[in-house]
């Protein structure tokens, strides 16, 4: 026995070591941006690599008025808040009308829903760009976050529908009995009860939206409404030769979901964790 659990540990220890050794590999580009981002650009010509001789922060000064970050990050936020918020209400609800309604047209409609997750963005970027100019969506945030709502919804709603499932109906009949209307249902029973799914897609969205390039260099033209990686990459773009000035950039412009992701530790690992006990 006592063998068989040498065995295991020292298996365990080869294992973690070799996660440890993985995860410092895939920190090592890390460690180059943010060293490089606070050196002047001969000490990064000489010894990238190294340690910075001299720390030199006023590359993120200059780079913030440079970027209009303050700016840029307004846009990002407004256009992730707003869409995150739009994709929770309409996705949840229709997801809880069609498993406690399953009408045809309910199935139907959702198997559209499932069959539009496999089709791929760039197939219908142009006829997008078409119908968004002919209703007048391009260059604004609301027609960014309306494109949005239409390309997010498919697989927030497949999410929902299988979480809904498996809350018991006969929560939602005793409200009834005591006289709770069909909307007071939905967000004073249902509604709590989706919040480790909801966690997940609030996740999953900030994610895809917030670093989000290619939909929104179709939509925003003007450099006032810039979100973040547009911001980054115009940036970059004009600052490539001076590496000093370019990987400050883009240190700042991966900060905020850092940060977002440091505060939501605590709810990102609860939420996956009972989504994975409740599927």
């Amino acid at each position: 026995m006592m063998e068989h659990t040498s065995r295991y540990n020292v298996r365990l220890l080869v294992m973690e070591a070799l996660t440890v050794l993985l995860a410092l590999l895939f920190l090592v580009p890390f460690y180059f941006v943010l060293v490089n981002s606070v050196k002047s650009f001969g000490d990064i010509m000489s010894n990238a690599a190294g340690w910075p001789s001299q720390f030199r922060f006023d590359n993120y000064s200059k780079v913030w008025d440079i970027m209009r970050y303050p700016q840029a990050l307004v846009n990002s936020l407004l256009i992730t808040v707003i869409s995150n918020v739009g994709l929770v209400v309409i996705s949840s609800m229709a997801a809880y009308q069609m498993v406690r309604r399953p009408t045809r047209t309910n199935k139907v409609l959702f198997f559209l829903f499932v069959a539009a997750m496999v089709i791929p963005f760039q197939s219908i970027m142009i006829p997008l760009v078409r119908v968004a100019s002919e209703v007048g969506l391009m260059n604004s945030h609301y027609g960014l976050i309306i494109c949005y709502f239409g390309f997010g919804v498919s697989l927030n709603l497949f999410l929902y529908h299988g979480f809904i499932k498996s809350i018991p109906h006969e929560i939602e009949e005793s409200a009834v009995v005591d006289g709770c209307t069909p909307y007071g249902v939905f967000w004073r029973i249902v509604f709590p009860l989706l919040k480790p799914m909801t966690i997940t897609v609030i996740l999953l969205n900030s994610l895809w939206i917030w670093n989000d390039f290619l939909l929104p260099s179709l939509v925003l033209h003007s450099p006032e409404i810039r979100t973040i990686p547009l911001q980054v990459y115009a940036f970059f773009g004009q600052y490539t030769k001076q590496w000093d000035m370019a990987l400050a950039g883009l240190v700042l412009g991966v900060t905020p979901m850092v940060v977002f992701f440091l505060l939501m530790q605590k709810h990102i690992i609860e939420g996956i964790s009972a989504g994975a006990v409740k599927g």
